[in-house]
């Protein structure tokens, strides 16, 4: 039997290749399958999603990110603390100190995901999300990557903190999750908007009229695979070949020609992650 079998079908191939710019190909939820690298690539690439940032949110699993990107020119990785975790830990400086060594690695182009999370740790732990977050912020800057933020239900702080600190050169707001309003806000900061399957959801207005006012320029797309699967797959577990469902809704959204939507997300991660990188299946010498 197939270790993808069970999965949703894979949808129609985009007319032009994207990146899923945050996904988290070492993770299984509620016991699901884990499909394996050399499959789950190939299975992104067969459908147009040819390149992939594979995101660290612990010393495991950010050690991990940087192993796969030695291992597979296609994926490059991000590294990080997430801020639950860096919340829960009692070694939170030795932690960032390994991120840190972590993040000079070339392989390496972003920090996070980083910053706050003010829905599953409460006030006793925010102090503790605060710093790691400012220390990431540092991080970032002195190694020249980009910084993935992780903000839920903490706009304002994570845009204090920002402020404070120094908005990096390079800001990406994984999986957004603001409206319109906030949307504005981080795009007066630099920001690049990046959207996940939730953008598909019905109850989920919000983040398509934060889409609607975003420059072309600014446009990113993500699964965060496994989690938060696009409507027709939602409650299904995500990988990164089911991105096409959202470019699509996207596109809809945005009443606009999928293949320019796609050329534009493809040229704005290649700015938000530093440069380009090899696609699934080019030959590297």
């Amino acid at each position: 039997m197939s270790l993808t079998e069970g999965w949703p079908q894979a949808p129609e191939p985009l007319p032009r290749p994207v990146v899923d710019n945050h996904c988290h190909l070492d993770t299984r939820i509620r016991g699901g399958a884990l499909i394996p690298v050399d499959e789950a690539l190939d299975r992104a690439a067969a459908v147009g999603v040819t390149r992939t940032v594979q995101v660290g949110c612990d010393l495991e699993s950010s050690r991990w990110a940087v192993e796969i990107a030695r291992q597979q020119p296609s994926i490059v990785a991000a590294v990080a603390m997430h801020p639950n975790d860096a919340a829960r830990s009692d070694t939170l400086e030795d932690d960032l100190a390994e991120i840190d060594r972590l993040a000079a690695d070339p392989v390496v182009r972003a920090v996070g995901e980083t910053g706050l999370d003010y829905f599953r740790t409460g006030a006793e732990g925010r102090p503790a999300q605060q710093y790691a977050f400012r220390r990431h912020i540092r991080i970032a800057k002195r190694h020249d990557r980009t910084l993935v933020i992780h903000d839920r239900d903490a706009h304002d702080d994570v845009l204090a903190v920002l402020d404070d600190e120094g908005v990096p050169d390079r800001v990406v707001m994984h999986c957004f999750s603001g409206d319109a309003d906030f949307a504005r806000r981080c795009l007066d900061r630099g920001a690049y908007l990046s959207f996940a399957g939730t953008v598909t959801f019905k109850n989920a207005e919000y983040l398509r009229d934060a889409l609607r006012i975003a420059p072309r320029d600014r446009i990113l797309v993500e699964t965060d695979a496994p989690f938060l699967t696009p409507v027709p797959h939602r409650g299904e577990p995500n990988a990164s070949f089911l991105i096409p469902h959202t470019v699509r809704f996207m596109a809809e959204v945005l009443d606009t020609d999928l293949a320019g939507l796609c050329e534009a997300i493809d040229e704005n991660t290649d700015r938000a992650f530093g440069g380009h990188w090899p696609e699934r299946g080019d030959i590297v010498v």
